[in-house]
């Protein structure tokens, strides 16, 4: 949306697709605010538009008290693009300039400080500094508002530098002081005492305490959550009985759980973060078990009295400096900033992909909360309990198990002389040594070339790392540039969202499971799947790929069943044994 009549034609409506693609503000009042804000619109003359919140704010706008805008989902242009500014975008986020400074960003980017401050300014109306001090903002405020810890500890947990410079940027982006912002809360009070009883330090304890009173096969108690409660948001519909099924098939045991029934589950995993380790838990939100088909396609939620929604999340860390870093780790594996109207636009106009789209809206793509973790299970191959040998002998135990979560997943360091496949100890010296980065900004072509390079990998194994451990749409598509050229071919009008399209015929059986598509192997329009020359990943290696079979994960899902009272059942490949 490029036209700021057009933007104002959402902010009338309160259109809640647009939310963190753009925002505006109010010059009367000087405060900015995401397009669904329910207060009353403003006239179109005092109106001002920004392509960011950082923007807004270096221009002297507060944020709106009521809609929140510096917690709306992340815009989806930046999964797209490829370029300097989508690089940057999502290093940041990810907490490079806050550990590295602007000239740490720019050394990963390949460019000049100075080219790097210039193109995002010019684009999003902010430099480097200026966004990672909006994130910074949001951080503080989501430790005010759910944690019980001293002012002082908390401004440095947040990435602050002083104390002085956090209660001057708190003043000026929410138009209180920290106290005020903590009073204002309400239940958030509440919420911090119930975190500081849990465990002292008020979630900066030792990893597992506060969860050791569930019981290890049951459903998790929900009525007393532990660690830093938090909303993660999403746009419009969102398949979470799907992407819970993906994740409960591929878990690790030691280093990732499910618990609960389907429906109800809370995935729980360890993360290993830049200043210590931590537990996720992930709720699964309750839904309607069967989707109705809309009578015209997919629709606006607020068409249906919704307005996307969000994951309950609790995240227990060792160091709150890693908050903000394991927020964007657990927003790229549940793939929380997708654009599931611009996805449902494309796909729909495939006659092939339509029906499937209106079957399960908002079906999104897995990223990976560890990328080394992943590219080191699929080279490693087989089912998750090969992973998990690993993880036992080479892992770091934490302080305490914590129910099924045992361990952090060995660092790729840790397995360059381990006893392991040729392919896995070549995999993580590349790792190790930085021939292979594979970071949120790293340049995805040359990533996955690199990857098919190395032996053992194969361009099938790199294809689903590009898709899920650099979190790419645009895997399965047909190659464009030729920065993109390492890509596998596929319809070319289903890009961008050609990894969406591939998760469609997984799901529906129409591309066979553990297949990545070529050319002569596109489904045909009746909706059988067409053999092509390609040995799949379980049937047998391809040029420069190991002989063993590939993690179930990778690409291959199979349909959900039914029972015959219409209620929906776990599908066949969440419940079925895992060998090969």
């Amino acid at each position: 949306m490029r036209d700021d009549e057009a933007r104002y034609e959402a902010v009338t409506s309160r259109d809640a697709r647009f939310d963190g693609e753009f925002f505006f503000a109010v010059v009367t009042t000087g405060i900015y605010c995401r397009p669904s804000c329910p207060a009353v619109t403003p006239k179109r003359v005092n109106v001002r538009f920004f392509p960011s919140a950082a923007a807004a704010q270096a221009a002297g706008f507060r944020a709106c008290r009521r809609c929140r805008p510096d917690a709306v989902p992340g815009s989806a242009e930046w999964n797209v693009r490829a370029d300097l500014v989508g690089r940057a975008v999502r290093l940041i986020g990810d907490g490079v300039v806050d550990r590295e400074g602007v000239g740490g960003l720019a050394r990963r980017l390949g460019y000049s400080p100075r080219q790097v401050q210039r193109q995002l300014t010019a684009e999003l109306g902010a430099g480097p500094v200026a966004l990672a001090r909006a994130r910074r903002a949001h951080t503080a405020r989501v430790l005010l508002q759910t944690t019980a810890l001293p002012v002082t500890e908390l401004a440095f947990a947040a990435g602050f530098a002083s104390i002085r410079q956090f209660n001057d940027t708190i003043r000026e982006i929410y138009a209180g002081t920290p106290s005020e912002l903590r009073a204002a809360a309400g239940n958030g009070g509440a919420v911090a005492r119930r975190t500081a009883a849990a465990a002292p330090g008020a979630g900066a304890g030792r990893p597992g305490d506060g969860f050791a009173d569930r019981s290890a096969g049951g459903s998790a108690d929900r009525s007393a959550p532990a660690g830093i409660p938090l909303r993660l948001a999403y746009r419009g519909p969102y398949a979470a009985a799907e992407i819970f099924d993906f994740l409960q098939l591929r878990a690790v045991p030691g280093v990732e759980e499910i618990r609960g029934t389907r429906g109800e589950r809370t995935y729980r995993r360890t993360l290993r973060l830049t200043h210590g380790s931590g537990i996720a838990e992930v709720d699964e939100p309750a839904g309607p078990r069967r989707r109705r088909r809309p009578p015209a396609g997919l629709v606006c939620p607020a068409a249906r009295g919704t307005d996307g929604g969000w994951l309950e999340c609790r995240l227990r860390l060792t160091d709150l400096r890693d908050l903000s870093t394991a927020v964007q780790r657990l927003r790229r594996l549940f793939d929380l900033d997708a654009d599931p109207y611009a996805v449902a636009e494309r796909l729909g106009a495939d006659p092939l992909l339509d029906p499937l789209v209106a079957e399960r809206p908002g079906l999104r793509s897995p990223g990976a909360a560890d990328p080394e973790e992943l590219a080191v299970r699929t080279v490693l191959g087989g089912p998750p309990e090969h992973a998990a040998a690993l993880v036992r002998k080479y892992g770091k135990p934490l302080d305490a198990a914590d129910g099924g979560l045992t361990h952090l997943f060995p660092a790729p360091g840790n397995l360059t002389g381990a006893e392991v496949a040729e392919p896995v100890r070549t995999l993580c010296t590349a790792l190790a040594d930085g021939t292979v980065t594979l970071d949120a900004g790293a340049d995805r072509g040359a990533t996955e070339r690199a990857l098919a390079a190395l032996p053992g990998v194969g361009p099938r194994a790199a294809a689903y790392l590009r898709m899920r451990a650099l979190g790419d749409p645009d895997v399965g598509t047909t190659p464009g540039s030729d920065q993109e050229q390492g890509a596998m071919a596929g319809p070319a009008a289903w890009r961008p969202w050609g990894a969406y399209a591939l998760h469609h015929l997984w799901r529906a059986g129409l591309l066979p499971a553990g297949e990545m598509p070529v050319p002569d192997g596109t489904p045909r329009p009746d909706g059988t799947p067409i053999p092509n020359g390609t040995p799949r990943p379980d049937e047998g290696p391809g040029a420069g790929e190991p002989s063993g079979p590939r993690e179930p994960s990778g690409p291959g899902e199979m349909p959900g069943a039914e029972d015959a009272s219409g209620a929906a059942e776990p599908p066949t490949y969440a419940t079925a044994g895992r060998a090969g």
